[in-house]
């Protein structure tokens, strides 16, 4: 009962300190430093876009059919070359069956207009329970300026906090069998996160991290 209580506690006094627009996503939290910064919280509201059940159950399915043979030929890691990665084990894949081809392809045809390259190679990343991603700007060697990434397995949370204002953040719920696509402002002025598990929280609520696999579509540098 004190528990409930704490928890509305904290609800109570987030709802008085933050000021939440109308149009923002029910998917999105804004940090309070947003508040009289409306231009600031529509630029990356705009620019970091949650379709949730992007996915059927029965896709998400086909898709972990295919991977999962290869992914359990590797051990997870706990050092990443740039230090961006703790517990993942992950790898690229070029060629898919035919019913995860649509699938893909409708990733593409959503998160990349006409004019742009998508790469042909998807990156498959899996971080296990207790395994985190940490505050990092991918870097524009290795793609372009749009990521697109599918949530199996777990809910997550991914956290975004500006660079050059680290008071301003967001928490992003992602939500399994979600598509997320991240672009221009969230993607270059924002460093983006997977936050642990015994730190997963949104709107003072917790949000259960499980082994969580990201498919991830990204155009060319």
């Amino acid at each position: 009962m004190l528990k409930n209580a704490l928890k509305l506690l904290k609800r109570q006094l987030h709802a008085k300190s933050v000021e939440v627009p109308e149009w923002l996503p029910n998917s999105f939290e804004l940090s309070s430093s947003f508040n009289g910064r409306a231009e600031y919280a529509r630029d990356v509201a705009t620019s970091m876009i949650v379709y949730e059940n992007f996915l059927s159950v029965d896709e998400e399915q086909s898709i972990l059919n295919e991977i999962e043979p290869y992914l359990k030929t590797l051990r997870y890691e706990y050092d990443h070359w740039d230090d961006a990665i703790h517990g993942y084990r992950e790898t690229e894949r070029l060629h898919w069956n035919d019913d995860n081809v649509k699938i893909l392809d409708r990733v593409r045809s959503l998160a990349f207009p006409p004019s742009v390259t998508p790469l042909q190679y998807v990156h498959i990343l899996d971080i296990d329970r207790k395994g985190y991603i940490k505050p990092h700007i991918d870097s524009e060697r290795f793609c372009g300026d749009t990521i697109a990434g599918l949530s199996l397995l777990s809910d997550c949370v991914m956290r975004l906090v500006r660079d050059d204002e680290k008071e301003l953040h967001v928490n992003v719920l992602l939500r399994r069998r979600s598509l997320y696509i991240m672009k221009s402002v969230a993607r270059y002025k924002y460093t983006h996160e997977i936050l642990k598990s015994d730190c997963s929280l949104f709107k003072d609520e917790e949000v259960r991290r499980e082994r969580r696999i990201s498919v991830i579509c990204r155009n060319s540098p």
